[in-house]
């Protein structure tokens, strides 16, 4: 495995890249589908329980991984989270050949307000905003699909007030924009969801609000709930201290989703 470390965005902020070694017998196969994890943390910090233990999961079947430092508390407002995820799309895929990664299979997966910023970019990638600010040519910065684990998306009577606080500055206009329910246009990248009903930090109406938006704008999705479980249960084992069985399944869930739609084999 090769690992590479790139700097993003305005703040240049770190994207880290785990590179599947190149095999001579592998022809074509060298060239891998990516996910870019996007840890929770509420806009505050970066939960260490949500990138190294789903990297290694999707390092296993084969994909290409990068976990994305992005921006945080006093220097998450003015859309930096979201300008570092768009850049490290378009870096992804200006190094497409070179880390050996294949530009029309790039995912993008988050974690609660690691969700909130996947989902944006799935979203808001075409946002004048960010075009005013980065020169994206062809969708460069689009998801191919994107992963949202109990995320962060409403700005509303559900919202995680501290999340959207901190990712908005206290603008209400940047609020307004990063409720992410009432953004949903046709133009937005496929999506896989999954919460649990009885999550006490980000309701799950985040989820289903935002699937509804999806239906009514023909986006394709997929939405799983289950009836128990905490917030932030990461990859549901021991290893991250939230064992749950029953929600442990939203793994192989998304992943046969993600592999159907790059029609990846191991």
């Amino acid at each position: 495995m090769r690992i590479i470390q790139i700097a993003v965005g305005p703040d240049q902020v770190p994207l880290t890249g785990y590179l599947q070694d190149i095999t001579s017998d592998g022809g074509i196969r060298n060239i891998r589908p990516c996910v870019v994890i996007c840890p929770g943390g509420a806009y505050r910090f970066r939960s260490e329980r949500e990138r190294d233990p789903v990297a290694l999961h999707f390092l296993n079947m084969s994909y290409n991984v990068f976990i994305l430092d992005y921006s945080v508390r006093e220097d998450a407002g003015n859309l930096n989270p979201l300008l570092e995820a768009s850049d490290a799309l378009m870096k992804i895929r200006e190094h497409a050949l070179a880390w050996m990664c294949d530009p029309t299979r790039i995912a993008i997966l988050g974690f609660s307000a690691g969700g909130h910023l996947a989902a944006s970019l799935a979203i808001l990638h075409n946002h004048p905003l960010l075009a005013e600010k980065l020169a994206i040519v062809d969708e460069n910065n689009k998801p191919d699909a994107a992963v949202l684990c109990y995320p962060v998306i409403s700005g509303g009577e559900y919202a995680h007030k501290e999340s959207l606080d901190w990712v908005s500055g206290g603008d209400a206009g940047l609020r307004s924009l990063l409720s992410l329910e009432n953004q949903v246009t046709k133009e937005a990248s496929p999506i896989f969801l999954w919460h649990t009903v009885t999550d006490p930090s980000v309701p799950v109406e985040n989820s289903l609000h935002l699937a509804v938006a999806l239906r009514k704008a023909e986006v394709p999705f997929e939405l799983h709930l289950f009836e128990q479980g905490a917030h932030g249960l990461s990859v549901c084992t021991e290893e991250v201290g939230t064992p749950h069985p029953a929600c442990r399944a939203w793994v192989d869930l998304a992943s046969t989703w993600l592999n159907d739609r790059f029609h990846h084999t191991l």
